[in-house]
């Protein structure tokens, strides 16, 4: 309706004018979707490699890449069996690596692997808006963007200056992950990113002897989270071995197990 249309532009002029900077798509790529976490530690990127696998063997027309945006400890290279440094095109552009059918891209392939980035945030901002902007990403129906923990510079930078599709947000049911994952949470509320659901990783761990279950980090704490903000859980993945060592060896569960339970 007309009368919504108007709000929403109300709204948006109102967002410009606090100083925000204008979102301008990445060329070339179609839906962004960001995996992000409020703390460190609890399979954000092995989550955000499987999802990206998933969105290409759900449908084998989709084109899907994957951008790692965590500059001081990236993973999605061993994750996703990748070395090298990316080539450039003519107009000095960095191409992806490809495995599995998805395009990548890392601030792992532009360092050494033992590497560490001392950088101030400056700089960090920088190889983010680089990581964005001068990659030949091609033709993407899906970006899938693995954020670094937290709620600081690049996750604001990210959200700011790109229009994302959502945001999934991955916790572990432990109370002190959960605190982080509602700032999170709100974090992109009030930058006005969508909040597709939440993600409870490690929720249940099974005895492979004896098959019993313990809730090792406790039991539906993002559940309940989820219930109190209003969002939905979109998986509910155990903590389980083989999901650990594939991506580890840089072989997806999703992509080498993909009909076991995990």
């Amino acid at each position: 309706s007309s009368s919504r249309d108007e709000a929403l532009r109300d709204k948006r002029a109102r967002i410009l004018s606090r100083g925000l900077p204008k979102q301008k798509p990445i060329e070339g790529v179609k839906q962004v979707v960001v995996l992000a976490s409020g703390k460190g530690g609890v399979g954000k990127s092995t989550t955000a490699v499987n999802i990206a696998l998933a969105l290409a063997a759900n449908d084998s027309t989709k084109e899907v890449g994957l951008l790692d945006a965590d500059i001081y400890g990236p993973s999605i290279p061993k994750m996703m069996n990748l070395k090298g440094n990316p080539e450039l095109t003519p107009k000095n552009l960095m191409r992806p690596l490809k495995n599995y059918g998805i395009a990548c891209m890392s601030m792992g392939f532009l360092i050494e692997e033992t590497a560490p980035v001392v950088w101030r945030g400056l700089m960090v901002m920088s190889a983010v808006e680089k990581l964005l902007r001068q990659v030949d990403w091609g033709r993407l129906d899906y970006l899938v963007i693995d954020m670094p923990p937290g709620t600081g510079d690049v996750q604001l930078s990210v959200s700011q200056n790109i229009p994302i599709a959502g945001a999934v947000i991955i916790s572990t049911p432990q109370d002190v992950a959960l605190l982080d994952a509602h700032k999170g949470a709100e974090m992109f509320r009030k930058v006005h990113v969508p909040v597709l659901g939440l993600v409870q990783n490690m929720s249940v761990f099974q005895c492979p002897k004896c098959k019993h279950e313990t809730h090792i980090f406790g039991a539906d704490g993002v559940r309940d989270l989820a219930k109190a903000l209003g969002l939905d859980i979109l998986g509910d993945v155990p903590l389980h071995v083989n999901i650990r060592e594939t991506c580890d060896s840089g072989q997806p569960v999703v992509i080498s197990q993909p009909q076991s339970d995990a």
